[in-house]
Order: structure tokens, then sequence, then C-alpha cells
């Protein structure tokens, strides 16, 4: 075991520290916790090791989520079908997680924190789905309901079926995205205006999907 050279390997990494919190709020929402109780879920610890490099995602816009869609069932839903409570606090996590890294640039400047817009990277998808060749809010992987989604039977069980072409498709099952979806994100975060600061494209692959030429 070399620690000096343990040392140099955590220096010159870059750590994705996150998502953060994902699932977190996902079981609180799940259980029927109040907006209120899942706001006080916020201490993280980001940085140690000596890590200089790091990036701290976001959360997804969860009210767009077939789960959330079919679990809180209502019509107070904005002009992209998402409810708007739920659309809300994933605003709120977005502004308190950047305030949040704020304060941890003070206290560690010599580390390179960069902030991941998972919200704002996803949502350009819900907001214009057609733009990217997507279909609705309805899932590949499900069966049932306004969103191809059953409470009682996930993808993956008895009787479930996916769907012939996931590419149409933002949502692959009630929680995940598709891999077309991830892609285009994906792009956004590393040549688009998802990350702050943003990253040095100069060290990265040529990656082309339709994200810049829609």
């Amino acid at each position: 075991f070399n620690l000096a050279c343990c040392h140099e390997v955590v220096r010159n990494s870059l750590f994705l520290a996150g998502e953060i919190g994902g699932n977190d709020f996902n079981h609180a929402f799940f259980i029927r916790k109040n907006i209120e109780e899942v706001k006080t879920y916020g201490p993280y610890e980001l940085i140690g090791l000596g890590a200089r490099t790091l990036i701290v995602p976001g959360n997804f816009p969860i009210g767009c989520s077939a789960s959330y869609l079919t679990i809180y069932e209502t019509v107070d839903k904005n002009q992209y079908g998402c409810l708007k409570w739920l659309t809300k606090f994933a605003e709120y996590y977005h502004h308190e997680l950047q305030s949040e890294l704020d304060k941890l640039r003070g206290l560690y400047p010599r580390a390179n924190i960069i902030y991941a817009d998972y919200y704002n990277a996803a949502f350009t998808l819900y907001r214009d789905p057609t733009k990217f060749g997507f279909t609705d809010l309805k899932v590949c992987c499900g069966m049932g309901g306004p969103y191809n989604y059953n409470t009682t039977a996930d993808c993956g069980n008895p009787g479930v079926s996916a769907c012939d072409d996931p590419s149409k498709h933002i949502g692959w099952d009630n929680v995940h995205l598709t891999e077309a979806a991830y892609r285009i994100i994906a792009e956004g975060l590393m040549k688009g205006p998802y990350c702050l600061p943003q990253i040095n494209t100069s060290c990265l692959m040529n990656v082309s999907s339709g994200y810049f030429n829609s």
C-alpha cells in the first residue's frame, strides 16, 4: 500500500458526488412526508481525503416522473403536464444546493467544485419533447394508467412489457430515464450550459447526438 500514490490518484481524479439526495427525497415523498419535512434533508459532506475536482449533480425534475404523477394524481399541473408543487420543490433544492456549494468553494478554494444542473438539463426535454424526438410522459416499460405505470406492477414484474422503441420516450420506467434521454442530458452537461463552472471541453472526446444540432 503506497499512501503517497493513493493521495496522488485522489488529487488527480474527478469525483461525481451524487446524484445527491435523489433516493432520500423519493423515499420521503413515496411515504407521503410533507414538503416542509423533506426540506430539512440538506446536510452533505462533499469534500474529503484531498479530492480536488468534484462534480456535484442536482436532482431531476421529479414532478414530471410517472411515479409521482400517478401517486399524486391531480389537475394542478403546469403546461408541460408536471406536478406544480414538486416542480417548485425541485427548484428549491436546485437553488439551495448551489448556495451550499458556494459556501464550500469559499472553504476549499483549491478545490474545483462543479455543479451539474440535472434539473434544467432534463426539464428541457419535458418542455419540448418533440424537438428531441420524444412523445409524451408515458414511460416505455410499464402497464396501465395514463403514464403506462401501475404502482403494483413495476417494470420487470411478470406481465409487464417494454415498448418497441425506447428512444421515443423520456422515461424508461417509473423512476429511470431512457438511454436516449440520458445521452442528451450528458451532452448538455459536457458541452452545453448546464455545468457551473462549465467543463473544459478540450479534454473531452467529440460527443454528438441531437442536443446542439436540434
